[in-house]
């Protein structure tokens, strides 16, 4: 092997690999374990209008563990996305000791259920929050069964597109068990659609409606208590008090 000399150089290249990182390990846990590289400063990347200031300085400590290197920022992220009004964290570690949390807030656009102080945020997801009460004053109330909020809000801005048209504005929607749809509008209507119909979807029974919304509906001296568009070919309208008439 002595009369080799690439061998050698090979052999001499690959110790001088392994110390170098075995070099390299050592100052990994040196950085990992030294204790004078602490976290000394947490900064939030933007205002946060519902998150309590007191919710984040009670989960966030015990989060704070190690130092610059081996604080665990999944740790950081998963305590903080337990808030309430927090749906997504992003936390970044910039030098020499600061910690940049970036959070997005659910935005509510919807009430759902009632009494359990649910809301449904703009992507259709379900989640629990105080409101405060001049902000859910404006929101719709939507039903619906476990699951559903993505599409009962779906419908709920095509119904929002469809009655613009007359001048009305659904607030509250309903999806039920059996999937069947049924609105209420701001001037306290009562729109039952009804479920999916091969030959009368409810798209079409609600543009059939709509269409002779200003005529039939909106020119009676008394306006219907509720309405009826679960028949393929008509609707009825009643008025509180009185039977159904077509």
């Amino acid at each position: 092997m002595w009369n080799k000399p690439h061998l050698l150089n090979a052999i001499a290249d690959l110790l001088m690999l392994v110390a170098a990182a075995a070099l390299l390990a050592a100052g990994a846990v040196w950085l990992v374990r030294v204790p004078s590289l602490p976290v000394k400063q947490v900064v939030f990347a933007e205002p946060l209008p519902h998150t309590r200031r007191g919710e984040v300085e009670q989960v966030l400590p015990t989060a704070l563990k190690g130092n610059f290197f081996s604080l665990n920022l999944e740790t950081v992220r998963g305590s903080l996305e337990k808030l309430p009004w927090v749906r997504k964290v992003e936390v970044r570690r910039i030098w020499p000791a600061k910690l940049e949390i970036r959070i997005e807030e659910h935005k509510p656009v919807a009430r759902w259920g009632e009494g359990r102080g649910e809301l449904v945020n703009s992507y259709g997801e379900v989640f629990a929050a105080l409101l405060p009460e001049d902000e859910g004053a404006g929101l719709p109330l939507l039903f619906g069964p476990s699951g559903t909020a993505t599409e009962v809000l779906k419908h709920y801005g095509e119904f929002v597109g469809a009655f613009k048209a007359v001048g009305e504005m659904p607030v509250q929607v309903t999806l039920s068990p059996r999937l069947a749809w049924q609105l209420k509008l701001q001037n306290g209507m009562l729109v039952d659609i009804g479920r999916e119909q091969p030959k009368a979807p409810v798209g079409v029974r609600l543009a059939r409606f709509i269409e002779i919304y200003p005529e039939a509906v909106a020119k009676r001296a008394t306006r219907p208590a509720v309405v009826d568009l679960r028949y393929p070919n008509g609707f009825a309208m009643r008025v509180a008090g009185e039977g159904k008439g077509k």
